[in-house]
């Protein structure tokens, strides 16, 4: 994966883990799940940019 290709997939699920908040609980699995998906995407970028 390309540099901007990851970023444009970290914003795509940053934008998804905001949207879940709004309409779930912060502890919710859902929004749980999208911050872990983006962590591993900062970890992936960090690790390699």
């Amino acid at each position: 994966m390309n540099k901007d290709h990851l970023i444009e997939k970290i914003e795509e699920c940053r934008e998804e883990m905001i949207s879940l908040s709004i309409t779930h609980d912060l502890t919710s699995e859902a929004v749980i799940a999208s911050s872990v998906k983006l962590d591993q995407l900062i970890n992936t970028y960090q690790k390699h940019y």
